[in-house]
């Protein structure tokens, strides 16, 4: 592919500038060209929906003082973070946008977070132009001693718990108090602890979820992206897939557990708004939507509207990308809406995303393409996410081709993102010279995901990856960082068996349909629900010998014993919560 190709389909996934820099791709050779011109580079690194991103590119790139810096001493380039999952990760401590500059030799010199003014951006890019060393926002991380154990120490799990309590806004709800949005692995934490019978997780789980209802749009559905401000009435209206899964799946999850309407009308809303708004005519999903109506200006009085109004007055940008990472995010979520409300167009729906997703994205030995074309990668994000989705689909259809596909996945993971040190890197090869690294959430992921796959097909290989990502996870430096809870759902996992509920008798009997439903039903995230059908032969993992019955019936399993068979779907909740408690 040439040069001029790459940054075709690069700038392709930007939102278009009409100022006066001429912005180019992020391209392999970007740092042999900035020695041969000897020049510094700029890296703009946005996101297609947001706000601030807009307001630079309407005032500070179309300041003429700033254009002529950078048309002095830098190679200005754009990126949209969604399209580089490699460079997201890297960057993502900083925000969107992302300002970082680099020497010729692709030294990092600045890494600037959000908005920056035109007298801020000219006093900047002078700087390095006269001094160009590495600045205070630059700041060498020691070696990491990496953990040897994939084990949480009990000194480190209480530190990691306090951390956890200590981050909690006992007042509004949510952890942090600067930006409110429902956090994915910290609520699933409280909610398995509140499952366990523990009172305070009981209503950290309960204030947080009610207070994120607020977030919601009551026109379209769909989840803003955060309020600002340590408050939950400040919105910011972007919409974006990673907060549409989290809150699809959160609330999802929410109302198997605690039955309250309102989470599954939540859940219900992003379910519709991700039909209506973010699905493209093939059945796949869209990567995200705009907050603005016109670029760089608020829209805060445009989502007080009706559907009618708003349309009136025009649509904010849908960027119609269909990324695998995305997709498999979303696949997933709506795998486990369909699980936990019965809807079978929410299960069509997640079926037709992931076999598109199959035909148009799938790399050779079970992988996945970001776009339909990729410039870098293949990167971790994708073939993660579909990899999960795949095991999702297993739980929620029982057929075994999305197991297979799964393990396939997984195995592709192996093969392409280990490295020397403990857990799994973001991307196969350098960004330019930028070595691949870890990064903290897609190991909490991968350890989770290879975890219950291991429940699942009885292969221990799946374990020692998880164990693996998991010694990078226990490394302190890294654990403790916020939050944290993800880190302590890890390890809880690794360390026990998820609830384990198989279904016994033919897939065409109504019996055998009505238990696989309540089944899925079950609440919490870490399950293993499965559908023994003797025309199709042994479980993937035969842990667990059922004994022949004349009807369908359910069992309850753990370490390799099973509970009484039980015949009636609204038995199988008590049963399963007695069977892990100790009882018969």
């Amino acid at each position: 592919m040439t040069h001029a190709l790459t940054s075709i389909i690069l700038l392709a996934a930007m939102p278009a500038s009409d100022g006066p820099i001429r912005w180019q791709g992020w391209s392999d050779d970007l740092f042999a060209q900035a020695k041969r011109e000897n020049r510094l580079v700029l890296l703009d690194l946005e996101a297609v929906w947001c706000h601030w991103c807009h307001v630079m590119d309407e005032t500070t790139y179309k300041d003429p003082q700033v254009a002529a810096i950078i048309a002095k001493g830098y190679i200005a380039v754009k990126v949209d973070q969604d399209s580089r999952p490699d460079l997201a990760n890297r960057y993502e401590d900083y925000g969107w946008p992302a300002t970082i500059l680099f020497s010729t030799e692709g030294k990092e010199l600045a890494k600037l977070s959000g908005y920056l003014p035109p007298g801020r951006m000219r006093a900047l890019l002078q700087e390095f132009l006269d001094d160009p060393r590495p600045g205070p926002s630059v700041v060498e991380r020691p070696a990491i001693r990496y953990s040897n154990s994939s084990a949480l120490a009990k000194p480190l799990v209480d530190e990691l718990t306090k951390i956890h309590v200590a981050n909690y806004d006992f007042q509004h709800g949510s952890w942090g108090t600067v930006h409110k949005f429902l956090q994915s692995d910290p609520t699933e934490y409280v909610m398995e602890r509140a499952a366990e019978g523990d009172e305070q997780s009981r209503r950290m789980a309960r204030q947080t979820l009610d207070a994120a209802l607020v977030l919601i749009d009551p026109v379209w559905g769909g989840a803003n992206q955060y309020s600002h401000g340590g408050v939950w009435e400040n919105p910011h209206f972007e919409k974006i897939m990673w907060i549409q899964a989290v809150n699809l799946r959160i609330y999802s999850l929410a109302y198997a557990q605690f039955r309250d309407p309102r989470y599954l009308k939540a859940a219900q809303n992003v379910h519709r708004y991700l039909r209506d708004f973010l699905t493209s005519p093939q059945g796949a999903f869209y990567t995200s939507q705009d907050a603005d109506v016109k670029r760089g200006e608020h829209s805060e009085e445009y989502f007080k509207l009706d559907d009618d109004a708003r349309r009136k007055l025009g649509m904010p940008r849908i960027d119609k990308h269909s990324y695998s990472r995305e997709n498999g995010w979303a696949i997933e979520a709506v795998a486990v809406f369909a699980s936990v409300t019965g809807d079978r167009q929410a299960l069509e729906h997640a079926v037709g995303a992931a076999e598109w997703v199959v035909a148009n994205r799938a790399l050779a030995g079970g992988g996945f393409r970001h776009d339909e074309k990729d410039r870098g990668g293949p990167y971790l994000a994708d073939t993660l996410a579909m990899g999960r989705a795949f095991l999702q689909l297993y739980a929620t259809t029982a057929d075994r081709v999305w197991l297979a596909r799964a393990e396939a996945a997984a195995q592709f993971v192996a093969g392409n993102f280990g490295s020397r040190a403990p857990g799994v890197v973001t991307a196969k090869a350098p960004a330019a010279g930028l070595a691949p690294a870890p990064q903290r959430d897609e190991n909490i992921q991968w350890a989770r995901f290879a975890n219950l796959l291991s429940h699942y097909t009885g292969k221990a290989e799946y374990k020692k990856l998880a164990r693996n990502a998991m010694q990078y996870l226990a490394t302190r430096e890294i654990a403790t960082r916020r939050p944290t809870a993800g880190i302590l759902l890890s390890d809880r996992e690794l360390n026990s068996d998820p609830a384990h509920i198989t279904i016994v008798g033919a897939k065409s009997d109504a019996a055998a349909q009505r238990l696989y439903a309540a089944a899925r039903r079950h609440p919490g995230g870490y399950l293993r629900i499965e559908w023994l059908d003797p025309a199709e032969g042994p479980l993937p993992n035969p842990d667990v010998q059922y004994p022949p019955l004349a009807r369908a019936a359910a069992f309850a399993c753990a370490a390799g014993r099973c509970s009484r068979p039980v015949f009636e779907p609204e038995k199988i909740g008590e049963v399963v919560a007695r069977f892990r408690s100790g009882g018969g």
